[in-house]
């Protein structure tokens, strides 16, 4: 798919740099599985369904876990109008259009291609929005779809899940099962855990790497199609003030989505907002956006 989102070169050498070092990483992981598992079959047949249930039904998934349900023209018409007008503009397939019944102020994209994405915003983002404020937010997921970054970032997502889950099990089969297992089994299992934890930490610090850099492109493409970046400079100090104000359940519930969100659901200036967030600091976006303004000759309101 090519649209008139401008290409981000530095975008796509990330993407495959990362997909690359996840790709040796999960041969890695998989090889001392096997090695300490001693079933091939069970290691390959897990490993594969996950993958290809991550890929093939991520929008299915995440539509579900944040309560997003398909909406029409009819049902939603300023919102579809816009999805139109930034498709029009960026000469790209429209993907379908989802709203979630969240006070959460957020946005997301999602899905394997152009094809099967689906973006996604919530009740609380639309009541809290302008028009032009909400278009910027559109034009910015609606990027991620154009770059292809959507299905690069579940796929390598894919691989930290797999790691914890796998951490998990070996941890509640020796915590339930110590008692009934010998030396050598409990030594496989510590060596499983290790593996995986570290398995672990590597995905995340790589997609990390790879998530703030892919935010800081979108607000750019999405700049230069709207024209407007004030507009995203004003949509994102506004979800920016307004996340501080969610219930700490509610940002809890929505945190394993943050590599997708416009904005992570996380307190602003917290620890693990600067530490682990999947997003560039809201200063660093806000001082991009104003070299853009200044390129283009737009004014804040």
């Amino acid at each position: 798919m090519r649209s008139r989102f401008e290409p981000d070169r530095q975008l796509t050498a990330r993407m495959v740099l990362t997909m690359f070092l996840l790709g040796l990483l999960y041969v890695g992981f998989v090889a001392a599985l096997i090695v300490l598992l001693k079933s091939v079959v069970l290691i390959v047949v897990i490993a594969g369904g996950l993958l290809v249930a991550q890929f093939w039904f991520s929008d299915r998934i995440a539509l579900y876990a944040m309560r997003g349900r398909l909406v029409g023209p009819e049902e939603e018409p300023v919102l579809h109008g816009i999805v139109d007008r930034l498709c029009a503009s960026a000469d790209m397939p429209k993907p379908r259009v989802a709203v979630s019944r969240m006070d959460l102020p957020n946005a997301f994209a999602t899905g394997r291609n152009a094809d099967h994405a689906v973006v996604c915003v919530t009740t609380g983002l639309q009541r809290r929005l302008e028009t032009e404020e909400l278009e910027g937010v559109l034009a910015h997921e609606l990027s991620h779809v154009a770059h292809r970054d959507v299905a690069v970032i579940t796929i390598a997502s894919f691989l930290g899940v797999i790691a914890g889950l796998t951490v998990r099990f070996a941890f509640y089969s020796q915590l339930f099962g110590g008692g009934r297992r010998d030396q050598n089994t409990a030594v496989a299992f510590a060596a499983v855990m290790g593996v995986s934890a570290a398995v672990y930490a590597l995905s995340f610090l790589l997609i990390r790497a790879l998530s703030r850099y892919r935010e800081l492109a979108a607000d750019r493409a999405a700049a230069l199609l709207t024209g407007k970046p004030s507009a995203l400079a004003a949509a994102l100090t506004k979800v920016d003030g307004e996340i501080a104000r969610i219930p700490t359940r509610d940002l809890r519930t929505a945190q394993a989505f943050n590599a997708f969100f416009f904005t992570p659901a996380l307190r602003p200036g917290s620890t693990a907002a600067r530490l682990f967030s999947t997003h560039p600091p809201l200063e660093r976006r806000l001082e991009a956006l104003a070299q853009i303004s200044a390129q283009l000759g737009d004014e804040a309101p």
